[in-house]
């Protein structure tokens, strides 16, 4: 409802003032930009400034999200080793979310940023394939 261009700013702002009031606890800089956002019909905004929000306070504090897929869930000790690895490689401690793909076969795949580390079974194998099929 606060996103749909249907109903009238005013209207938005006022509903915003509603939730904000009976939430409680709401810092007053938060309370502010969501009724900036209301007053410019912006609250679509909301999840992107969240989000920007949330990426900046990782990056001040050094913690870089990784997703890492795998062929088979990891167990804990593996994953916290894991951790430590890519953390090491990329230079800031590292929250890993997980994702199980049969289709790699084996090794691993992270993505940490922009940069992505490749050790799928299904990756070497391409490259297997790729230098036999360059030299014949």
């Amino acid at each position: 409802m606060l996103t749909t261009p249907a109903v009238a700013a005013q209207k938005k702002r006022a509903i915003l003032v509603a939730v904000l009031k009976a939430a409680g606890g709401v810092s007053p800089e938060v309370e502010r930009l969501l009724l900036l956002l209301a007053d410019r019909d912006r609250l679509a905004l909301v999840p992107d400034v969240a989000g920007a929000f949330a990426e900046k306070v990782q990056q001040t504090s050094r913690v870089l999200p990784a997703e890492v897929t795998t062929a088979v869930p990891l167990g804990d000790a593996r994953r916290t080793e894991l951790a430590q690895a890519i953390g090491k490689a990329a230079g800031y401690q590292v929250t890993i979310t997980e994702r199980v793909d049969p289709s790699i076969i084996g090794g691993i795949i992270a993505r940490v940023g922009s940069v992505v580390f490749d050790g799928s079974v299904t990756r070497q194998l391409e490259r297997m394939r790729q230098r036999l099929t360059d030299s014949a």
